[in-house]
């Protein structure tokens, strides 16, 4: 055999070979994905809907995921994403807000309605020229 033979070769079994192993880790981590797929966890499914876990119907492979509160949907096991793990929020308080000012450069100036603005036509009197 010649050396661009053994080169060819070894390049396609370093393929098979990752191959094999990213099919084993996907399967992993569907595996595990599964695990944690229970009723009352918070999930998103692959086409971005978020939602809570009913109930589950495992001889049919359906969920029942409230999206809302009393507002239910009927998806496919398999369509959902990955687990929302609950994140901490950080809450803002009035005194963190005492040092905030406003931009004055772009502040809008109550007055004359600028050009397309809608008026209540009751709070505006005539002009003379008008009457």
């Amino acid at each position: 055999m010649d050396l661009m033979t053994l080169v060819m070769l070894a390049v396609l079994a370093l393929l098979v070979f990752f191959m094999f192993r990213n099919g084993r880790k996907r399967k992993a981590d569907q595996e595990k994905l599964q695990t944690t797929i229970v009723a009352g966890a918070d999930v998103m499914t692959n086409f971005g809907l978020y939602g809570t876990i009913v109930s589950i119907d495992e001889e049919e492979n359906k969920v029942a995921l409230e999206i809302a509160p009393g507002t239910t949907v009927q998806i496919h096991r398999q369509t959902i994403a990955r687990v929302v793990e609950p994140r901490d929020v950080e809450v803002l308080t009035d005194d963190e807000h005492a040092g905030v000012e406003l931009n004055q450069d772009h502040a809008t100036l109550l007055g004359e309605p600028e050009f397309g603005q809608r008026v209540d036509h009751d709070d505006i009197e005539p002009k003379k020229g008008d009457a």
